[in-house]
């Protein structure tokens, strides 16, 4: 994942988490430090702020404006930016579920399962294209 889309989920999931009364201390302080950081890097663009606060409040319709702001703002280029948002996807997704820690790649590949209580039944020695037409 990119590091301006994994900031943006970041704020997503931190914004919709961070609400609720079952989201630890640990959830609600590293999502508070996340747009903090987050609105530093944005204070000097001339929407940055606004924008960070409307995703807030509606990030799928503010996902896409925000990703432009803090691309041009170079938060892709930021560290600790970056650190703080991964960081907080690693508490709220402690099992490693999500996209921003697995890359899976299977181009190619044949007989590959992708996922937890999956069933694969292989049979071996059949040419690519299947047994042809029966006569």
């Amino acid at each position: 994942m990119d590091p301006i889309t994994l900031i943006v989920t970041a704020l997503m999931a931190g914004a919709a988490l961070g609400v609720k009364d079952t989201a630890s201390s640990a959830i609600k302080d590293a999502y508070a430090g996340l747009k903090a950081m987050a609105g530093k890097r944005l204070a000097g663009r001339p929407d940055g702020l606004r924008v960070l606060a409307r995703h807030e409040e509606a990030p799928e319709i503010w996902q896409a404006p925000l990703k432009e702001e803090l691309d041009q703002a170079g938060a892709g280029h930021d560290a600790s930016l970056v650190a703080a948002a991964e960081a907080l996807m690693r508490l709220i997704d402690e099992d490693g579920g999500r996209r921003s820690k697995y890359t899976v790649d299977a181009h190619g590949a044949q007989g590959v399962q992708i996922g937890d209580g999956n069933n694969q039944h292989n049979v071996f020695g059949i040419p690519p294209g299947g047994l042809g037409p029966r006569t």
